[in-house]
């Protein structure tokens, strides 16, 4: 992924207003995240811990996702399995809900996956990010197919959220 910047960011968003992009959390180390490793950018607000955010550039376009979550419960501790790199985590998964864009949206409609709660998977699909015994199941194909499947997986659930 090429590095982005905050304005590039904040323009990007597709499901929340424009006061909302303009106010939300960014992060402050964008020059130090491992942009040659990142499929997408993702990130949890410090402020508000049940708020996510997603960005991507899917077919030359940039689409930024704002993103709710549940802080974990009691009995929310069980394996989990993400949906975009499949990687499953004891507790580390979270369902993350996305408000449909345009007038679905505005209406209240919203689309959810289970994805990792640290929104890492680019990191767990390479290797760089360990999720503990058992997160990553033995696979036949080559790491660029399981990079194109987490790919695919993301850009199916953003196709959701924008359609």
């Amino acid at each position: 992924m090429k590095p982005l910047t905050e304005a590039e960011i904040r323009a990007a968003f597709v499901n929340c207003s424009k006061g909302e992009a303009k106010r939300l959390s960014v992060p402050r180390d964008l020059a130090d995240r491992p942009w040659d490793d990142l499929d997408y950018l993702g990130w949890r607000d410090p402020q508000a811990p049940d708020r996510a955010y997603l960005a991507v550039e899917l077919d030359g376009r940039l689409k930024a996702l704002a993103l709710r979550t549940s802080a974990a419960g009691p009995g929310q501790s069980r394996r989990s399995m993400c949906r975009l790199c499949l990687t499953t985590h004891s507790g580390g998964v979270s369902l993350m809900v996305a408000p449909k864009a345009g007038r679905a949206g505005q209406q209240g409609n919203s689309v959810g996956a289970y994805i990792c709660s640290d929104l890492a998977c680019s990191l767990y699909v390479r290797g760089k990010r360990d999720a503990g015994v058992g997160a990553r199941l033995h696979e036949t194909i080559t790491l660029e197919e399981r990079i194109e499947r987490t790919v695919a997986h993301l850009a199916a659930f953003v196709a959701t959220v924008t359609g």
